[in-house]
């Protein structure tokens, strides 16, 4: 179910590699160390899941994927390239959905290819926005302001945003935090509905380790500040999985490793350890 982390080399196989990283944010105080010489690995195609306590750097391992800040000391390779500063080809979805008031909804989700891709027709964009719009049942919403949606609504127009231009990775920052837990969970089915279609790599950071195991390939543990990876699962469960499979037991035995991973990551005893 899980092993111990390693590298295996700028490799086309590992999409991602963050290599000995640290970083330390300046405070008035002091520097505040996040990270402490923090590898990750994640294959290419594979939904990684990162977990660990508040406050232990999870965002700040995004921001070095996306090439939005260098880490102190380290390196961060993307698809054998050495990240070294903000990449196009990286799609990015927060808890925030950040939709653009003045822009409809169909506007929002094809901003990204009138970015990356400016001389791609509107139809063009237009087209594919309405594959993914349709895709996660927004057919009809499409000429809608942000205002106009419900929270879920909006969270779905901005997944599709995240995926337009098809990324290369696809940053997922607790997209799915602010939500009511049925919203939540029916985005949990179309994520996996567009991952099925749309085939990506993807870094998931979220306080939900029920969501780590259903949304994941691989589950990523932090220790506490300032981070190292501690520990790396891999999700043993079928690709076209339900809501059903949190309730087995494999599920089950998963989900109370993670969660003693988390207490230890946190300086707590975990039952039956000194």
């Amino acid at each position: 179910m899980a092993a111990p982390f390693t590298t295996k080399g700028n490799s086309i196989e590992n999409l991602i590699e963050i290599k000995g990283a640290r970083h330390a944010y300046q405070t008035a105080s002091g520097p505040l160390p996040v990270l402490d010489g923090l590898d990750v690995a994640v294959p290419s195609g594979t939904f990684a899941a990162v977990v660990g306590p508040s406050g232990c750097g999870k965002s700040t391992l995004t921001r070095l994927v996306a090439g939005l800040m260098k880490p102190d000391e380290g390196e961060v390779w993307l698809h054998g390239e050495r990240v070294t500063g903000p990449r196009k080809t990286v799609g990015m979805a927060f808890q925030n959905p950040v939709l653009l008031e003045w822009r409809t909804i169909l506007d929002n989700v094809i901003l990204p290819l009138e970015i990356v891709a400016p001389t791609m027709p509107r139809k063009d964009r237009i087209a594919r926005a309405m594959e993914l719009l349709d895709m996660v049942g927004l057919t009809g919403f499409e000429g809608k302001r942000p205002s106009e949606l419900s929270g879920g609504m909006r969270q779905r127009a901005s997944l599709c945003r995240s995926i337009v231009h098809k990324p290369e990775v696809l940053i997922l920052d607790e997209p799915f935090g602010a939500l009511d837990a049925f919203t939540r969970e029916d985005l949990w089915q179309t994520m996996r509905d567009l991952r099925a279609a749309e085939p990506f790599t993807a870094v998931l950071i979220t306080h939900d380790l029920r969501e780590s195991v259903f949304l994941g390939d691989q589950v990523i543990v932090l220790s506490g500040r300032p981070a190292r990876t501690q520990y790396v699962m891999d999700v043993d469960l079928p690709a076209d999985r339900t809501l059903d499979v949190l309730f087995t037991p494999k599920a089950a035995d998963m989900l109370h490793v993670l969660r003693d991973q988390i207490k230890i990551a946190q300086g707590r005893d975990v039952e039956g350890q000194a």
